[in-house]
């Protein structure tokens, strides 16, 4: 198994992509695809047929997954925008 410098639960920001400069705590790992779930971002829709759940069917928002190379732990990029001079990152 790899070992990743972030893990679940983590407060991290992300530093690259579409996304990029958005906050949360890390939900999920997928270790083989180096890629983490993050909450609030990358947000997808996703379409789900009928069922006893839901009768007429409907579109579930969930979180779609970001590189693991993206992102970057919370407190260490906020230390370094202080030292830099600028403003940390927003949610």
């Amino acid at each position: 198994m790899a070992k990743f410098h972030v893990k679940k639960g983590d407060e991290v920001v992300v530093i690259a992509g579409a996304h990029k400069g958005k906050r949360g705590k890390i939900l999920e790992v997928l270790t083989d695809k180096q890629r983490v779930r993050i909450e609030t971002v990358a947000m997808i829709k996703r379409h789900t047929r009928k069922s006893q759940e839901n009768p007429n069917g409907a579109i579930v928002e969930r979180e779609g997954t970001v590189h693991i190379s993206n992102v970057a732990k919370a407190e260490g990029f906020d230390a370094r925008a202080a030292k830099r001079g600028a403003a940390p990152a927003t949610t």
